[in-house]
């Protein structure tokens, strides 16, 4: 059995829709089945969705306020106001400096900009920069991708006279800030028909508004945000990014291709995973280490020498945070198992002196990934009192809905319902981690713990072409909201595994169900190596990908999971170094098994582990999924009933056997023979002082000797007496086949043939054939 990471949740879509789809629309099934379970059923709503144009993008003014803000900021640039777009530190919020700086900049505004720095003001509206705003002579603010909760930084603003738009998607506050024009995709009192706007989708609205058409030169940008920031690619979202990704293409902006350059890509193969994990991440580092405003200089900049040199500047940054990141998680790692945050939290919240503040949501996201556990990681600052830091969350728990339920030790938090940011007094740590764990314990159920892998469809090998991948391309982007598909190939065979990279750390593999193949790869899988065997069936999830080699393009299956519910049968004979194989082992769920005292004594010297003998006096352990069977047992029985009251998940077959009775074999009628009749002309025989000579005179060996003595006595032929042999008369004849020891050696022989030397599968059936037996009678159960 192959455990999954998750508990896996797989759709099943439904037959008349898929062909329906499949038909309407000339794709392929494959492609039809995915749209199924993402609950396409109509077929025009479906072709919307596939073939987005400029009518996708909804009216800018149809946000709450937006007539009031453009006729405020055409007022500014007519008067030659100096305009201040106060950004944020993050992907989005840089991007959405660089898209309303540039608006303003070809209606020929007096505009500047400013970011906050994360360590010294924080995340929002900052007293300190609104101050030297107004000393600068500011006369408007326009916040991007914050400002929805700067209430007292917005009434400073407007006390020192200077006008405010805010601009923003965060959640609002049961009060909003004080600012003359709020535009926000959620507003309340707005009817805005999708509210799921990054921040640089908002300011993307404010442009459009503003320059009176759609700023197509500005949607690269509003994709590397949209996506950095994990909104939903839905509605005007999904569009913003797919047209963006295609400007991105083709993009003469020199900032694009500096990034292209720092992070090893091509421009022209730019995708959402380039901006999720190569674009973003970079943009991202700057403003969590220093000051983030060199990534907009960087966006603004028409120079490619100095785009390039500020591309070297984020990507050093980047390589700075991963150690930092790398650092700091393994910290809080020690600190959850040595149980910090409490014996089993429901959530989890850790601080420490000195954690970078900037990095907290990375490292809160990993121990998400670990635990499944809400998690709030916090830098304390003993000099200011403070703790600050980021939180991410799991479904079930709304972040940014229970921390607002702590105003009063929260002076300042603000996010989404999965992830948010706050600050708050060190002294308030400690009841912040106590009222959440109460709040998670009446908002999250058993089912909320446990974490789901969705699986979108289950497909078969011959569905996989060239042609089909092509098409489940297209139909992305993909993201949050409409995710990167995970695919299931369900009971395949493994025909060929090997693990591959410099570390041994992956697989190679080629999978099968019958006729048809596919080579699959796992990253960070070479586990499976050691733990799927031979003819067993397994089911894996993953993606689909076209493998390009030498100008050779084929299907290829990326390994992302995989299970099987079947027993495995892991063939460890003749391994002698013990801790070869037993290094594999889960011991903890494992029983090792022997049915001769001599292995007890022979293996619990090697391993140091409990070794547990089977006889027939004591109750049988209590089943685990695991069992090593070091030796073979007495008789096939003895086994049998220890498969049945077990019902093992894994099979480790070891057969230790330092005296094999198959290999010796069976000493032939014409041994028994002359044995018989050496013996009857001295009708006496001290065999205890002979054997050795005997046997070397026969070429036998000494176990024979002994064992047709047995057999002989046994039958009642002779009699023995310290170690002396005296023959019997014998009142009738007797066959050898009658003697019980003589039967016993030849059963033993059989039973070591099955176990000990059978070809591997031919083992596995012997084990299939004894499994299939799901109980036995109390009175025939075998006891430890």
């Amino acid at each position: 059995m192959i455990e999954s990471k998750k508990r896996w949740r797989l759709e099943h879509p439904d037959d008349q829709i898929v062909q329906h789809l499949q038909l309407e629309l000339k794709i392929p099934k494959v492609s039809a089945k995915l749209l199924a379970s993402r609950g396409f059923v109509d077929v025009n709503k479906t072709k919307a969705f596939l073939h987005m144009d400029e009518t996708s993008i909804h009216d800018p003014f149809l946000l709450y306020g937006m007539d009031r803000a453009v006729a405020r900021i055409k007022s500014a640039i007519e008067n030659e106001e100096l305009i201040l777009v106060y950004g944020d530190y993050d992907a989005d919020g840089v991007t959405s400096t660089t898209v309303i700086v540039t608006a303003l900049q070809q209606l020929n505004a007096q505009v500047t900009y400013v970011i906050p720095n994360r360590f010294v003001d924080g995340y929002g509206p900052s007293e300190r920069l609104f101050k030297e705003a107004f000393e600068d002579g500011v006369n408007l603010i326009i916040t991007v991708d914050n400002g929805i909760s700067g209430i007292n930084e917005i009434q400073l603003a407007k006390d020192l006279g200077m006008d405010v738009i805010v601009t923003d998607h965060h959640e609002a506050g049961e009060i909003l800030p004080p600012a003359d024009v709020i535009i926000h995709p959620r507003h309340p009192q707005g009817t805005y028909p999708f509210g799921e706007l990054a921040g640089v989708g908002v300011a993307f609205k404010v442009a459009h508004a503003l320059l009176g058409e759609i700023p197509k030169n500005l949607l690269e940008l509003v994709a590397i945000g949209t996506i950095a920031d994990l909104v939903p690619l839905q509605d005007e979202n999904r569009y913003f990014v797919q047209q963006g990704i295609k400007q991105l293409r083709m993009s003469k902006r020199p900032a694009i291709s500096a990034l292209c350059q720092v992070s090893g890509t091509e421009q022209d193969q730019i995708n959402e995973e380039t901006l999720g994990f190569l674009f973003g991440p970079r943009i991202n580092a700057l403003g969590r280490l220093a000051d983030a405003g060199p990534a907009v200089e960087m966006f603004l900049s028409t120079d490619s020498v100095e785009a390039t040199s500020l591309a070297k500047v984020l990507d050093t940054h980047n390589k700075e945070r991963q150690g930092i990141v790398s650092k700091m998680t393994e910290e809080a790692i020690t600190m959850v198992e040595s149980e910090e945050s409490g014996k089993d939290p429901l959530v989890i919240v850790l601080a420490k002196e000195g954690w970078n503040p900037g990095v907290v949501g990375i490292v809160a996201s990993r121990l998400v990934e670990k635990y499944y556990r809400p998690t709030i990681v916090l830098g304390l600052d003993s000099e200011k009192g403070i703790a600050k830091g980021s939180g991410r969350s799991i479904e079930g728990f709304h972040l940014y809905n229970e921390l607002a339920k702590n105003r009063d030790i929260l002076p300042h938090f603000g996010g989404h319902p999965m992830a948010a940011g706050m600050t708050l007094p060190i002294e308030q740590v400690d009841d912040l981690r106590n009222r959440l764990q109460t709040q998670a314990i009446e908002a999250l159920t058993e089912e909320d713990l446990q974490p789901i892998q969705q699986i979108d469809i289950s497909i078969k090998i011959d569905e996989i072409d060239l042609k089909s991948i092509e098409s489940l391309q297209k139909l992305g982007p993909f993201g949050m909201g409409f995710p990167k598909p995970m695919y299931c190939i369900e009971e395949v065979s493994i025909t060929s595994m090997r693990k591959i990279g410099a570390n041994q750390n992956h697989v190679k593999m080629e999978l099968s169900d019958g006729p048809d193949s596919i080579d699959a790869v796992g990253f960070s899988q070479g586990h499976l190596v050691d733990e799927l065997t031979p003819g067993v069936e397994v089911s894996f999830i993953g993606d689909i990908q076209i493998n390009e080699w030498n100008g050779r393009k084929k299907p290829q299956f990326m390994i992302e999971d995989a299970k099987s519910d079947k027993w495995q049968l892991y063939d460890i004979r003749g391994i002698r170094q013990v801790n070869r194989w037993n290094q594999k082992i889960h011991q903890e769920q494992t029983l090792y098994l022997a049915f001769e005292k001599s292995t007890v004594q022979h293996f619990e010297s090697l391993l140091n582990i409990n070794i547990v003998l089977i006889s027939e006096t004591q109750d049988l352990p209590f089943p685990k999924n695991h069992i090593v069977l070091l030796d073979i047992p007495k008789n096939e029985k003895m086994l049998e009933t220890v498969l049945t009251h077990i019902q093992p998940k894994r099979i480790y077959a070891h057969f230790y056997a330092p005296e094999s009775t198959y290999f010796e074999g069976m000493p032939s009628r014409d041994h028994f023979k002359w044995y018989y009749g050496f013996l009857a002309k001295r009708s006496s025989f001290d065999l205890q002082e002979n054997v050795k000579e005997l046997a070397k005179h026969k070429g036998w060996s000494t176990s024979i000797l002994f064992f047709m003595t047995e057999v002989f006595f046994d039958l009642g032929f002779v009699k023995i007496n310290s170690g002396r042999i005296d023959m019997q008369e014998i009142g009738e004849k007797r066959d050898l086949a009658e003697s019980l020891v003589y039967q016993s050696r030849e059963r033993q022989m059989q039973l070591e043939q099955k176990l000990l030397y059978a070809p591997y599968m031919e083992l596995r059936q012997w084990f299939d054939e004894r499994l299939a037996e799901q109980t036995v009678p109390e009175e025939e159960q075998l006891w430890i």
